[in-house]
């Protein structure tokens, strides 16, 4: 039985999971932590040195080098297209952080690659292992609700993502392609349709203040294939007083009831101390640590979830399993389509036009 052998590209503010993930799956003997690729040289060393890999600042050497059965991709979004190519054409297997790309032509580039070399492309869309989006799913499903008629999403982020962790880099993203499109996919997989229409507005005004520059906030209304319209607000510009870096929800109703999942406040931990400006709260059913009967740090929720999916998926492969038999996953389709309603979300705001998706 082969253990799998992962490697990361893009070690930053996220990148850290990805590590925390394949490290104690490596307890159990589940994964192997071979390799991490990342540009700044000292988050790299510093990474290296709590996680123990073959460490590169190159990913075309790392996927030279290191035979690797598995990688995954948590670089900044218009990075995504080359390293799941460069990935595909080296043969291994491809986890990829959301959007998948930022135009539908690279995600068709990609997906296409990918199918080409037989190797799995998986987008980690982790909304979708929500247990409580998975339950709203299945009353969906049921038909709890009837035909669902509109609904409703809200996610924020306090100002800090932008100012701080991403100063260089969020006027070429946006609230929609940071944020958003996690709802964008979610709210997909729940209606079981895919967008039609989008109009879109927004505001450039705090982050043209603060010297960083690009959309505060987007509001966008999807029209979906089977008649739901969804409003989908997003935002990062929430005041650094408020109690939880994102704010998040989503509201559907339909002709024989509604569902309404809050997830800032389902889930979370209030604390206060120290010099802490206000009370925090910490979204525990997305990530939380807790130790091992060795001592020994352990993440859960759906944040790891999501990545521990594709490494089962990977390993399934390994054992002579096909893509056909890996099941229900946000696959490159999903990101193709997640990323289509981001461009048309765009597309709106620059020209003022519903636009057809």
């Amino acid at each position: 039985m082969a253990t799998p052998r992962l490697g990361i590209i893009g070690l930053g503010t996220f990148g850290i999971n990805h590590l925390r993930c394949f490290r104690q799956l490596g307890y159990t003997g589940t994964a192997q932590l071979v390799a991490g690729c990342e540009v700044n040289e000292s988050l790299l060393e510093e990474r290296q040195e709590e996680f123990d890999f073959a460490p590169y600042t190159d990913y075309a050497e790392m996927l030279d080098k290191e035979q690797l059965d598995g990688v995954t991709v948590v670089t900044p979004d218009h990075l995504h297209h080359d390293i799941v190519v460069a990935a595909a054409q080296a043969g291994v297997n491809v986890l990829c952080e959301k959007p998948l790309d930022v135009t539908a032509k690279g995600c068709v580039e990609m997906i296409e690659a990918c199918q080409k070399a037989g190797v799995l492309l998986q987008v980690d869309f982790h909304k979708r292992y929500d247990e409580y989006h998975r339950r709203m799913r299945q009353k969906i499903a049921a038909g709890d609700l009837g035909a669902i008629e509109y609904g409703y999403v809200h996610m924020e982020d306090r100002v800090e993502v932008p100012r701080d962790w991403f100063p260089g880099w969020a006027k070429s993203s946006s609230p929609a392609w940071f944020l958003g499109i996690h709802f964008y996919d979610l709210a997909r997989w729940l209606l079981d349709a895919d967008g039609q229409a989008v109009w879109a507005t927004g505001r450039q005004d705090k982050l043209a203040e603060l010297g960083i520059g690009g959309w505060d906030s987007i509001s966008a209304k999807v029209v979906f294939d089977n008649g739901t319209t969804v409003a989908f607000d997003t935002a990062w510009i929430l005041p650094d007083g408020f109690p939880a870096i994102v704010n998040q929800g989503i509201r559907l109703v339909g002709t024989e009831g509604l569902l309404e999942c809050d997830s800032q406040d389902r889930g979370t931990m209030t604390v206060c101390s120290g010099d802490e400006p206000a009370n925090q709260t910490h979204n525990e059913s997305f990530l939380r640590v807790r130790s091992d009967v060795q001592g020994r740090e352990v993440w859960e929720g759906y944040g790891m979830t999501s990545i521990e999916h594709f490494v089962s998926n990977v390993d399934m492969l390994l054992e002579g399993g096909t893509l056909q038999d890996l099941g229900d996953y946000p696959d490159g389709n999903d990101g193709l389509q997640a990323t289509k309603i981001a461009t048309a979300v765009h597309e709106s705001l620059e020209t003022g036009n519903v636009v057809q998706i």
